[in-house]
Formats: structure tokens, sequence, C-alpha cells
């Protein structure tokens, strides 16, 4: 089937024997790796042990890391850990051999050696990333060093071939007008990084050497024709496809046709198409490989919450999300493995990271592009037919568009995918449309097999399968008696387990953060039945789904009517169906208006929404603190405060709005620890920075 779909391999000729074989190994081991990409890994690994080669060895770690990131698994991680190894070490030996010996390398736009370095840094990269999801402080401060590592190598491959495209009249892909340079941090010079690139492409023999510094369009199932006829080095053109911006009507304020035009102005720019590299196969794979894995490492940089930012100067640079997407939308036109990668990274990024953010780019670099993400979704889907990657990524697609039903019901008409991480993150995804949709037993019932299919935050998983029913108990309490003491003793049963499989995952050395969460959350709740002399049920205050809800962002996917429903369970807590309404707390009255809140900005009510956020905001923040209070709500009503100034913005581009929009994430960016900060202080992150560029798009207009 993959040879119909990818075309007959390549016979171009090249300068020896030798490199005759290098592409013989590589199109052989990017044709193995191509199974993984349509849910079939154990033909993968079949077709990989076939061979021996630095490639091979490479799929190798790619097929098991891929399972790891998927799977969040302990042993998974080892396993993949040790393959990386492995193939890091013979990357090493095969680029010092090819850079004695010229002859034995086949690329052409590249200095010899350049496909091994390219391999060292992916390497690099996936060992960072694992080492990040291990338990270890320590594995996770020498992950950033070998991000490092990995960007400088990326940086140095990026630079030679800006000299191959200057020469030969390509330009590289761009969002914008974006600089061309790396952005380092102020506490590394310019001089120290060239030194640090220039030790990069002489990369030691030796792996384990280590450094003293110490959320369209339904796609076609089977593929007739083949999309191009060769799998690898072949540029999708993407003709008569734009990335279309939605038509707008811009108001009579000048300073909102100011502000749309700055968003209008910008739009991808496409990189280099297949004439630049011709038939080479190797060329192909380095420029879709070096462009995948930099966009990786620009987008994950950009993401990282403040609470990083000691781990991120290990680093050295700084990310950039508009220069990272650029990137990643050039890999994605390659039919190969690194085109999947970054295809999977775009949507995942759009989908998902998007989707949990509030404060992003409505209009040109680095704003949503709607068009184009749903044409490269079905581009996957037909050159990767069976793969439920793709599937699961168009329903976070109907979600983010607000359709949860049709998500679900995508979802729920798939098979299950043969991979065990993959069949995890179905469940989870339709669990969370579940929760959204207010579907309580479904909900519970789904990240109940979570629990099955995963062993990352069992105790996590518990809880919202309890707080599901809880809401599902609330609910039937005045209309179906039976029903309702069903729902209450599965929720005590489900909360009760939650304790039992708290603390048994970490992340560099720390509890998982929504492991803290839930376990003050049941202390609360179990105190408060003592003093109330009640059932641990009746002592849950405001909706802990709808708090779960708000961790997820699910807001940002319901409908009207589903905001609605939202709205009604946040009430019931201080209804006379619940007898004990008047012993709210302030943080339990914090946590409900500013959820409230959060609905009536999703209603678009935003005047409304700012009234509902001074009943948190309005009180000393000590009043908050202690014992089992819950201490996250006054940031995150700045950050909804800054939400809606935000949209004023967009809406009539009053500078006033955007400096209050800023003003607020700062104060929330230097809060001091709360509860789920890292989760926060990623959307806040986000925000900043497109505030930030907005300012200097400003700037420059007005200059």
């Amino acid at each position: 089937m993959f040879r119909s779909i990818f075309g007959n391999r390549s016979t171009s000729s090249v300068s020896s024997l030798s490199a005759l074989d290098e592409t013989k190994a590589l199109e052989d081991a990017m044709y193995a790796t191509s199974f993984m990409m349509d849910d079939n890994i154990e033909r993968a690994e079949e077709e990989l042990s076939k061979g021996n080669s630095v490639f091979h060895k490479h799929g190798k770690a790619v097929v098991v890391f891929l399972r790891a990131v998927l799977g969040f698994e302990r042993e998974i991680m080892k396993e993949a850990q040790e393959r990386i190894s492995e193939a890091e070490s013979a990357a090493s030996q095969a680029q010092s051999h090819a850079q004695r010996d010229p002859t034995t390398s086949s690329a052409s736009a590249y200095s010899a050696g350049t496909e091994y370095a390219l391999i060292l840094a992916e390497l690099r990269l996936m060992s960072a990333i694992t080492g990040v999801l291990t338990e270890s402080v320590t594995e996770a401060i020498k992950s950033f060093y070998k991000l490092r590592q990995s960007y400088l190598i990326l940086d140095a491959i990026q630079q030679e071939e800006k000299r191959y495209f200057e020469k030969t009249g390509f330009s590289p892909p761009t969002i914008d007008t974006i600089s061309d340079t790396v952005s380092s941090s102020a506490s590394t010079s310019s001089q120290d990084l060239e030194k640090e690139k220039q030790a990069s492409s002489e990369v030691s023999s030796d792996p384990d050497r280590e450094d003293s510094d110490v959320d369209f369009v339904d796609a076609t199932e089977v593929c007739e024709e083949p999309a191009t006829q060769k799998y690898l080095g072949r540029l999708s053109t993407d003709e008569g496809i734009e990335n279309e911006l939605d038509r707008v009507t811009i108001k009579d304020s000048p300073g909102a046709a100011l502000a749309e035009l700055r968003r209008r102005s910008s739009t991808f720019q496409d990189g280099p198409g297949l004439d630049a590299f011709g038939d080479n196969i190797v060329d192909c794979f380095i420029h879709s490989g070096s462009n995948m894995c930099f966009g990786m490492i620009q987008i994950l940089l950009s993401m990282l919450p403040p609470a990083f930012s000691t781990l991120v100067k290990i680093a050295g640079f700084k990310g950039d999300r508009v220069r990272g997407l650029a990137l990643l939308w050039q890999a994605s036109k390659f039919k190969n493995i690194n085109g999947a990668f970054a295809g999977l990274v775009l949507l995942g990024y759009y989908n998902g990271f998007v989707g949990f953010c509030d404060i992003l780019p409505t209009r040109g670099r680095g704003a949503y592009p709607k068009t184009r993400c749903a044409t490269l979704l079905q581009s996957f889907r037909t050159q990767y037919p069976n793969s439920r990657l793709w599937i699961l990524e168009e329903s976070r697609m109907l979600s983010s568009n607000k359709e949860l039903e049709k998500a679900i019901q995508l979802l729920e008409e798939t098979p299950d995918a043969n991979l065990k991480q993959v069949r995890a993150l179905q469940t989870f995804e339709k669990s969370l449309s579940f929760m959204s949709s207010h579907q309580y037993e479904p909900c519970s019932e789904g990240f109940q097999k979570c629990v099955k299919l995963n062993n990352w935050s069992h105790g996590l998983y518990y809880f919202v399968a309890g707080a599901a029913y809880v809401e599902q108990y609330r609910e039937m309490k005045d209309v179906d008696v039976e029903k309702a003491s069903t729902a209450k003793e599965k929720a005590e049963e489900l909360l009760r387990k939650v304790p039992e499989h708290i603390g048994k995952r970490k992340m560099m050395g720390r509890q998982l953060p929504f492991d803290a969460f839930v376990s003050r959350k049941l202390q609360k709740w179990e105190q408060r039945a003592t003093d109330w002399h009640c059932d641990l049920v009746d002592a849950v205050g405001v909706s802990p789904l709808e708090e779960m809800i708000y961790f997820w962002n699910g807001y940002k996917r319901m409908s009207p009517k589903h905001l609605e429903v939202s709205m009604r369970r946040l009430d019931w807590s201080t209804s006379e169906a619940n007898p004990f309404s008047v012993q709210e707390t302030l943080d339990e009255h914090s946590i409900r208006h500013l959820l409230r809140a959060t609905v009536l900005r999703n209603m678009e009510k935003r005047e409304q929404a700012r009234e509902v956020l001074k009943e948190v905001m309005g009180h000393p923040h000590h009043e908050f603190k202690g014992g089992l209070k819950d201490n996250w709500t006054q940031p995150a009503a700045h950050y909804e405060l800054a939400v809606t100034y935000w949209k004023e913005y967009c809406e009539n581009g009053s500078t006033d709005a955007l400096h209050e929009a800023k003003t607020l994430l700062d104060k929330v960016a230097a809060w001091e620890s709360y509860d789920l900060d890292a989760r926060i202080g990623m959307r806040v992150k986000t925000g900043s920075e497109t505030i930030r560029k907005e300012m200097e798009a400003i700037s420059t207009s007005t200059s």
C-alpha cells in the first residue's frame, strides 16, 4: 500500500557506491517509519529491523519516542532513551567518517556529514523531551542542555542552508518579515554562540560526554491516486490554497482600522519549492528535518510558562513562536516522516495549544489559519488512511469550532487504534468533550477507562470521574431520587480512590500539579464533611467539574447552549437545592464568580464579566492563604480581566485597552506561587508575547 502511495524509490545517480548505499539506507528507513504514521508500529519495527544503518537506528528511536510522548509511560521513556543513546553513538561516528571522506555523503546542498548532524540534533531534541518528562530534576536540567546542543546544531544547518538559498535564488520560509538570525538571550554573547556552533558542528563521537557548564472538510478515507510520485523529497505545491482571511467589517474607528490592517497585512510565505533540491533525497531529508526540529524547539520554548524561566536560562536562548510555525509549515510540505511529524505538531498546536489560550493573534502573524489547517489535515488523512492520530486531530478541530457533539460522534465511530498510547488519547479527548458538553455518565466512564490505558495521573482521572457523578447527583436530586442516590454512591466511591493514587508520579522531582490540587480538594471536603456532619459528596462546594472545565479551557469549546448549562451548574451551590449554601466561604465564593465571569466572557458579555470579577479581585490576597483554601482565583481573575481588554482592543483598536491587558498580565506573571500556576502561567506567557508583538507593530506603524 505504501509503495503505491509514495511511489517508486529514487534511482538518481550519486557520487560513489558509498553514497548510493547511504541514499538507499535512508530511503529504506524512511519507508519503514512511514508505517508508524499509519498506525502500524509493528510493521514499522519489522521493516526497521532489516537494516543496521544510522538511519535505521534513528528510525527505531523515533518509533519508541512517539510511543513515549503519546503515553508518558515510564518504561517506554526509558526504552526511548536507550534507543536514542544507541543511535546517537552511531550517528556521531558516521558524521566523523563523512567529514573525513566527503565522497561517502550524497548531500549536495549541504556539507558532508550534515545528514548525521541533523540526526544528532533530532536525537538530542527527543532525549531532551523525554528527559523533562522523567521524575528527575537532574535529568530535566541535562535535558535543557541537550536542547541547547540541538538548537545550535540546527541553527548551523539553517545558516548553511540560507547561504545555499542565497546562491541559488530561493528564499527561506517566513511569516511576515521574520528575522533570519538567532534570537539569543542577553546573557549569551554572539561570540559565545559562534564558538558553540562551531563545536556543535564537530560533535563528539561519545554521546555521553557531559559539558562542564553544565481544538471543515471531511477527508477521503482511501487514496486513489498518490499525492506525489515520490514519498521523499517532493514538495506539495498547495496550488490554489491560500491562508484565507475571514471577511471582516472594519469599524469606523481609525484605531480599529489600523489594528485590523496590521492583523490582516501578513500571511504565511512559502519557502523553497521542489526545484531547490531536485531529486536529492538526502538534501530533502536534511531540509525537512531541520525545519521540523528547529520549528519544534522554537514552539516549545515559546510555550514554557514563567515557572520554567530558570531552566530556559540553561538553554541560553528564547523561542520564537511565529518563526517556529513558519519552519513547521515548510517541513509539512514533505511527504516523509519529517513532514508528518511537522504536521502533527502544527495541528497539535492549533487544535490544542491555541484552544487552551485566549490572548492570541486574530489575523496575520501567528493567527489560526483555519483553511490551511483543514487542508493539511485532509492531505495527511489521505496519505495515512489507517492512522487514528489524524482522526483525533479532526475531532479536536471540531471541538475548537464549538462542535462538541460532532467531535464525540467522530471518535465514537472510529475503531480503536492499534497503539495503546493512541487509544488512550482517543479516550481522553472524547472524555474532555463529554465533560464540556455536560454528559456526566459517559464523561466519568471515559476517565475511568483512562486509568486502564495510561499510568500518568490516576488520581486526577478518578477525581474527574467522581466529580462528573457529583454533577449528576445534583442534577437528579429533585428529579429522580433513585438515580440521584446511585450517582452519589458512585461519586463517593470514585473520590475515595483518589488519595491512594496520588504521588506515584513526579515531574522534575516534584509532585504533579494536578495531584497536589486534587489532594488538597479532597482534604478540604473531608474536613467540611466532619464539621458539617454530612456525607462527603454533600460537602463539595462549587462544581469541581466546572473547575476542571476551566483548567482545560473547555468554555472556549462550548456553544451558547452549553455555556447556559454551565451557568446553571455554577448557580446550584448557592441555590435552595443546596442545604449548605449559606456556608459558602470566601475562596468558594471566588471560584464561583471567577467561573461565572469566564462563562459570561465566552457569551460575549464582556462588561458583565468585568463586574463579576470584582467579586474576586476586591479582597486582600492574604485572605486566600493558608490551610486548605483555594489560592489560585485572584491571579486567574486578573488573567480573565486581561482577556476582556484584549477582546476590546481587537474590536475597536483601543490602545488603552491593550495597555491595560499588558499591565494585568505583568501582575499575574510576577505573582507568588499558587495552585496550578504553571498551567495558568502558560496562558499568561502566550498572552504577554502576543501583546508585546502587537505593541511593536503599533510602534512601527506610527514611527
